[in-house]
């Protein structure tokens, strides 16, 4: 057990010395920027899904009739 509380007594120490963390300016630009990348993937893959699922369902009536 004592193994398991060093270890995470040494992360922590190693988290707050020697990480550089970044301006927390930056970090709001980059995460608007990953939300807006996020958006924008999300937008492109449903309307790739609705092309596909209407491309489909015309084909499969083409062929009923």
């Amino acid at each position: 057990m004592m193994k398991v509380v060093n270890y995470i007594s040494e992360a922590f120490e190693e988290l707050r010395l020697n990480v550089s963390w970044p301006e927390w300016a930056e970090v709001q630009r980059l995460t608007i920027v990953v939300a807006v990348f996020s958006v924008i993937f999300a937008l492109a893959t449903w309307g790739t899904d609705e092309f596909f699922a209407k491309t489909l369902a015309g084909f499969f009536n083409w062929i009923k009739a």
